[in-house]
């Protein structure tokens, strides 16, 4: 059966030169190779990888002990789309609905009761949900496109939709197999936010050139709490070029909402690079100081739980004016950092090129930042 296998198949020669095969078993198109580990599991995968990923596999290993059964999973790699990606389709179509819903309500200002006598009426927000949906794609699509370019096998965003404010929880894509080098994991982290923010800038420019909304009175003299988005460094700087404004001296006239999906792309991105876990910073932080990622990312959590402490007890801010909104992201990054970036086979140094994009892309970051960016003021 080996013999075989390695004719038509994986390249088992090269595994056994460090693998001990007791049992193969097959699930499909993959193949799990039971036994034990001659060398330790880093070295494992370092020594076959190359081999296997010449013959078009990827390969994954778990290393249990000496006194337990070791295992290599052997793949084919993807080279496309396998089929009509339902489940990513059907939540494109979710969120499509969940912004048109929340951009009708909350941002044109069309009453609810109105939309539920004609749910046509939530076409009014499509706008919006093209901006939203804009800069998450687009940002997503910048890893799925870089992946597919170094032949790591990604999916396709999935979108997630969601309730008010915005209509949706962001996108993700899901990396599977193993992360060749850390120039590719540095590619693959950098690409979503420079990509997210390119789409990010149009987005808000145009959002900018559009007229401004007239509030309705009935909103204006509604009794519920107001959410204020305040203004990051780059929007406020983009309205600078453009001499355009974010605000205007009449409380019922509003910036156009197309400009909230700028707002957004800024916030995720911010969010999105910080250097801890499976995010994109974590990613590019890893590729770039190698295992000395790890101190970063422990010091994550400390970082934005003294944003939080520092707001509430030096500025007298409450839970509802962004400080739990750090609190609460220092309890997720301190959950993520346990799972740790993917860690590639060859660890040679990123050159000064790629060193010097991080920094630029971390720096656009910073621009983006805003230590209060959502207030929530008692009516």
């Amino acid at each position: 059966m080996e013999q075989s296998e390695s004719a038509g198949g994986p390249p088992v020669e090269a595994l056994r030169a460090v693998f001990d095969v007791h049992e193969v078993r097959s699930n499909g198109e993959q193949r799990i190779y039971y036994g034990t580990s001659l060398v330790p599991e880093q070295m494992l995968v370092r020594e076959i990888w190359p081999t296997f990923r010449q013959a078009g596999y990827d390969v994954q290993a778990r290393v249990s002990g000496v006194e337990q059964t070791d295992v290599v999973v052997v793949e084919p790699i993807s080279t496309g789309i396998d089929g009509v990606p339902w489940k990513n389709l059907t939540l494109f179509l979710l969120t499509v609905l969940s912004t048109l819903i929340v951009g009708a309500r909350a941002w044109y200002y069309v009453p609810f009761d109105d939309i539920v006598a004609n749910p046509l009426l939530i076409l009014q927000a499509w706008p919006f949900t093209a901006a939203i949906l804009g800069v998450l794609s687009v940002h997503e699509l910048g890893h799925y496109v870089m992946g597919r370019y170094h032949g790591v096998n990604v999916s396709l965003p999935y979108l997630i939709p969601f309730i008010f404010p915005f209509g949706t929880l962001g996108a993700i894509i899901r990396m599977r197999g193993q992360m060749p080098d850390r120039k590719t994991l540095f590619d693959i982290g950098v690409a979503g936010p420079l990509a997210g923010l390119a789409a990010t800038i149009v987005v808000t420019a145009i959002g900018l050139s559009l007229d401004p909304l007239t509030v309705p009175a009935w909103a204006l003299n509604s009794s519920g709490d107001v959410i204020m988005f305040n203004n990051p460094p780059l929007l406020d700087a983009i309205a600078t070029v453009l001499n355009q404004p974010t605000e205007y001296p009449d409380p019922q006239t509003t910036v156009h909402p197309v400009v909230i999906g700028g707002w957004v792309g800024m916030f995720f991105t911010v969010l999105n690079l910080l250097p801890v876990g499976q995010l994109d910073g974590g990613h590019m932080v890893r590729a770039m100081l190698g295992e000395r990622q790890e101190s970063v990312a422990a010091a994550v959590p400390l970082v934005l739980f003294g944003l939080a402490g520092y707001l509430h007890y030096v500025r007298g801010l409450g839970i509802n004016q962004s400080v739990g909104l750090w609190f609460f992201w220092g309890l997720l990054a301190t959950f993520i950092a346990y799972n740790g970036p993917a860690d590639p086979v060859d660890e040679t140094p990123l050159g000064p090129g790629r060193i010097a994009v991080g920094l630029f892309t971390f720096a656009l970051g910073a621009a983006c930042f805003l230590l209060v960016p959502i207030q929530v003021i008692p009516a």
